[in-house]
């Protein structure tokens, strides 16, 4: 019963840990770039008392064996990189990738950060700069005196100024693609950065030969978030921790009824 306590002890463990995670994908449901996570769990070690496989004669062996579990414990919360809903904006700078790759984004510490979230602004320079100020790598300057800004598809920023028929490049957008996406990890901020996990990044234009997806002018990607399915996750999650914690009553009531008994 020592067991019971202990392994049901560790199921409500997890559990509110799986819970964490769901308050998590709900809290960032409307989080333009954010991609859920999913627990994932692992048993524990097992007590062998018939070892599978064990001589049971001279000429057999057991067949299952006798082997008793000693719980669970959370292994990852792995990423989920599916594609978010495309909202539809009034701004020329917001932009959403049509399949796989990543935003680069100049961290303030000189390295490189990687993010979904297409919502663009231009700074006091006119460097086109993410919500928090940080700039897009390469960076592209449009002047203070440009009145209309194209990005094309595979990634082009040209402009038109007063006076001027012919639009003028500014740059290049470039993409970042990824091995292993889930890999990546989370700073916060809607970045992420790169782990021997992920692999190194393949750098390329939007839509060309490295896999990465070419690019939408004036939408957003909104989180890929199910609230339906986080919903139906956590009535499960709740059902297994108050299912563990019967455990525990029940083992609790046995070692009761051990107590109580009385020797003649």
């Amino acid at each position: 019963m020592i067991r019971a306590l202990y392994s049901a002890a560790s199921g409500m463990s997890a559990q509110q840990l799986n819970v964490d995670n769901i308050a998590n994908n709900l809290a960032n449901a409307n989080t333009n770039g954010f991609k859920m996570r999913r627990v994932q769990f692992q048993d524990l070690l097992y007590q062998n008392y018939v070892q599978p496989g064990a001589a049971a004669g001279a000429q057999t062996i057991v067949p299952s064996g006798l082997q008793i579990g000693l719980g669970t414990r959370p292994a990852s919360n792995e990423t989920i990189m599916t594609q978010g809903n495309f909202t539809e904006t009034d701004n020329p700078l917001d932009l959403v990738i049509q399949g796989k790759g990543f935003f680069q984004v100049l961290q303030p510490n000189g390295s490189v950060a990687y993010t979904r979230d297409g919502g663009f602004q231009l700074s006091a320079t006119g460097n086109i700069v993410t919500s928090s100020g940080n700039p897009i790598e390469p960076q592209i300057t449009i002047p203070a005196q440009a009145q209309s800004i194209t990005i094309a598809a595979d990634g082009t920023v040209s402009y038109t100024q007063p006076g001027q028929n012919a639009a003028q490049v500014a740059g290049q957008i470039q993409l970042a693609n990824f091995a292993n996406p889930a890999g990546l990890n989370s700073l916060g901020g809607n970045l992420f950065a790169q782990t021997d996990a992920s692999g190194d990044p393949t750098v390329g234009n939007p839509g060309g030969a490295e896999g990465n997806g070419p690019l939408m002018q004036g939408y957003v990607e909104g989180s890929n978030v199910s609230i339906v399915e986080e919903f139906i996750n956590m009535i499960v999650s709740q059902r297994a921790y108050e299912a563990n914690s019967k455990v525990v009553t029940a083992a609790n009531q046995m070692y009761q009824q051990v107590n109580n008994i009385v020797t003649p």
